[in-house]
């Protein structure tokens, strides 16, 4: 049965491309709790295996921090506290008694870590601080749940760092640009860096940036954001160091998170009519061999095609071949919906003539590849594959860019010509405000990075402005 297209209704293509592919099972007795299957599950474990080598490279270390966090705990923040107010899960008793002190299923670690950071952290000699933790966080989503992307059981990458002053915290804020940069090429996915408006920062936060791709409905993702709190946190935590000086004075905290929605994106920009298309850095299966087999062919192709794997695994590749007693068109189907980057044809003929054949999951394309250069004729490709998926995506997040300077240009009503638009702002949110509230569109914010000097007029009040904004909506 054919897939609803992905441009013809995303949201339909979306879920059934979640099913087919099984990368998660939805069916557990509580909404947007969702099971990981073995396939789904590799693919996160692959995306964590590269974020853990990024973090262990810049000397991180990994903790792992309880689930629970008491309120007394939980309410020190003010700000932090009434920003989660509405999502999270309250446990009440143990057993048949009803606790003294409630207790926070963990929605962000801050209020769990830090009471532990102002023992850790003593002397200068300690800092920087660099922690962080690949944890489930849990918040109570009232919005429509969505596989990956909008969950109340979340998957989730979590970095938490102290700091002497200010600018060691923003130097920090600079490593995780880099950091997000080497794993976004792992996965081949755009983003843009975008200061959050103080409405829409995280509770608690001196300065929000938010990591944001485009989506095939026209709307954005977000798929983490890296904070600078400046001391607002490690003041009520009482978080502080002893100086050179003799002086005691409170550490400067940043912190970087991203989740599973992750790979949410890599399913919804790669994927096609056909099935998901996988980068091969983060696919179970780089690889997968199907043998032709034929019962007028006098070669043994099934020793062949074995061999072939062999090969491939002892190089390096992860590698399937799939010997099923089906049909060839019927394997291609099954490993085209999962998204296999590379598929290699062994039959007969093939081995006669010192080849095998190859179908790319990309762009469809065909050929052969000489056995004799296997090795370096499979890691071309597969690298071309990397190249093609990140080219494309960029192409696509940049034709759905839309410079504006009216807010006449934005549809009033949700349609399929949705994009990203960037315009003039004069800073101020009572601007901002009546910017999002006339088209139901959000500020995503201003660059962090600005691409030269931006001179414009403020979209909504018409003031000379220095200040360029992007706005979209989200899913």
């Amino acid at each position: 049965m054919k897939m609803v297209g992905k441009y013809e209704n995303y949201a339909e293509w979306y879920l059934d491309m979640v099913e087919k592919a099984n990368l998660c099972d939805k069916r557990y007795p509580i909404k947007g709790m969702n099971v990981w299957t073995p396939y789904g599950w590799k693919i996160m474990t692959l995306i964590d295996s590269f974020t853990r080598k990024e973090l262990e490279a810049t000397d991180h270390g990994e903790v792992n921090f309880p689930l629970f966090i008491p309120e007394t705990e939980f309410k020190k923040e003010k700000d932090h506290i009434k920003g989660f107010d509405e999502e999270v899960y309250w446990i009440t008793h143990a057993g048949l008694n009803e606790l003294d002190v409630r207790l926070v299923v963990r929605p962000t670690s801050e209020t769990a870590m830090y009471p532990m950071f102002s023992l850790w952290v003593r002397s200068h000699q300690d800092l920087p601080l660099k922690t962080y933790q690949i944890v489930n966080t849990f918040r109570y989503e009232t919005k429509q749940t969505r596989p990956f992307i909008r969950v109340r059981e979340i998957h989730f990458f979590e970095s938490h760092t102290c700091h002497v002053t200010e600018e060691d915290a923003q130097c920090q804020i600079e490593e995780d640009i880099e950091i997000l940069a080497k794993i976004a090429k792992k996965i081949c996915l755009p983003y843009t860096l975008l200061i959050r408006t103080e409405w829409d920062k995280f509770p608690g936060a001196h300065y929000t940036v938010g990591i944001d791709t485009s989506m095939p409905n026209g709307r954005t993702l977000q798929m983490g954001s890296i904070h600078h709190y400046r001391t607002n946190f490690s003041v009520p935590y009482d978080i502080t160091y002893e100086a050179e000086d003799g002086t005691h004075k409170h550490v400067h905290q940043t912190t970087y998170g991203m989740s599973e929605r992750l790979l949410g994106a890599v399913v919804s920009v790669h994927g096609d009519d056909n099935g998901l298309i996988l980068p091969p850095a983060i696919a179970p299966f780089q690889i997968v061999i199907i043998p032709i087999l034929s019962k007028k062919s006098t070669v043994d192709v099934a020793g062949a095609a074995e061999a072939l794997r062999d090969k491939l695994a002892a190089a390096g590749f992860r590698v399937k071949l799939d010997d099923r007693d089906d049909r060839p068109g019927s394997k291609y189907y099954d490993w085209e919906i999962k998204g296999v980057p590379l598929r290699l044809e062994l039959g007969g003929r093939d081995i006669e003539n010192g080849v095998v054949t190859f179908a790319r999951r990309d762009t469809g394309e065909k050929g052969t590849i000489a056995m004799d250069s296997l090795i370096p004729g499979t890691q071309l490709i597969l690298d071309d594959i990397m190249s093609t998926l990140k080219a494309k995506a960029k192409a696509f997040q940049d034709d759905a860019t839309k410079a504006i300077t009216s807010m006449d240009e934005i549809p009033k009503e949700d349609t399929s010509e949705l994009r990203i638009y960037s315009f003039g702002w004069c800073g101020c949110e009572e601007c901002g405000h009546k910017f999002e509230d006339e088209h139901d569109i959000k500020i995503l914010g201003t660059p962090y990075r600005p691409e030269g000097k931006f001179e414009g007029k403020c979209i909504v009040c018409g003031k000379d402005t220095e200040l360029q904004a992007f706005a979209a909506r989200t899913m």
